[in-house]
């Protein structure tokens, strides 16, 4: 199919918007990423992560999570391809040379993967976390079993491995906002689409990636911001809404969004939407 044909089928296709890739990070960072805080907090004191804890990080973004472990003394490592900007905001967390503080000789963040990080002289990782939630896209998933396959020889016998999602559609308020995605991306044939989380999401990714599922949880995570302006920001940091934006453009998919999120903003302005995430603990073999 000739790109003319392309175009003919999606009226309101052009030249993909421009993304700021640097700004986009920051709002991750600085607006969206928070929301995971205690899915972080409650995994950690699950299992104890502390000064003996040697973990391994897989797309492992801005860092939040590193961040959080390494507050409670354990060693990081921190791996992540997709993108070079969040690694890098990363490294202005955990590797503060310009604050003044010197860093922890342990701490390591790679853009990359899993391999390039492996060091026979070293001790393996005894946790390894996959913190950024599947089930809210369509096709979030794929890639995710390799991942973890490819980051298992690393640790220890019997490392447990934290996958993460989001929870039932009806327990979770974000649900209705992401739908937005699915429909403004209809002529790309839902690419990019929401999709609700099935119950077995995370136990088929951990099956494909030869784990061993032992125990799971959930825990509330709701999403807060200080106005809808700040809720847009952080919800397209996520990358939900790019095949929506490409499919029609920038402009429609704030308005949209906007329309999405007005049942969910306060007299004051605020945006709350309450979500609950769950988390699958896997150990390697």
């Amino acid at each position: 199919m000739t790109p003319t044909l392309v175009r003919q089928h999606l009226p309101h296709a052009g030249a993909v918007p421009r993304v700021d890739p640097c700004a986009r990070a920051r709002d991750w960072s600085e607006i969206q990423e928070r929301m995971l805080v205690p899915l972080h907090e409650a995994v950690y004191e699950r299992l104890d992560v502390g000064a003996g804890t040697r973990l391994l990080g897989l797309r492992c973004g801005s860092g939040l999570a590193l961040l959080t472990a390494a507050s409670r003394g354990a060693a990081v490592t921190g791996v992540d391809s997709r993108s070079p900007e969040r690694v890098a905001l990363a490294r202005e967390r955990l590797l503060p040379r310009t604050w003044g503080t010197r860093a922890r000789a342990d701490t390591r963040l790679v853009e990359g993967t899993p391999g390039d990080v492996a060091d026979p002289a070293a001790p393996g990782f005894n946790l390894v976390t996959a913190f950024e939630p599947i089930g809210g896209l369509a096709g979030d998933s794929e890639g995710l079993a390799e991942l973890v396959d490819s980051a298992a020889p690393l640790a220890e016998p019997g490392t447990p491995v934290v996958l993460a999602g989001w929870g039932p559609p009806e327990r979770c308020a974000t649900s209705s906002v992401l739908r937005v995605a699915t429909r403004l991306a209809d002529p790309l044939r839902g690419a990019g689409g929401w999709r609700p989380a099935r119950r077995d999401d995370l136990e088929e990714v951990a099956q494909r990636a030869g784990l061993r599922p032992d125990g799971s949880g959930r825990v509330a995570c709701p999403f807060g911001y200080a106005d809808a302006d700040s809720a847009v920001r952080g919800l397209l940091s996520t990358g939900h809404f790019d095949a929506a934006v490409g499919a029609t453009d920038a402009a429609q998919v704030d308005k949209e969004l906007r329309e999405a999120l007005h049942p969910h903003q306060r007299a004051d302005g605020t945006v709350w939407m309450p979500n609950v995430f769950r988390y699958l603990i896997a150990r390697t073999v």
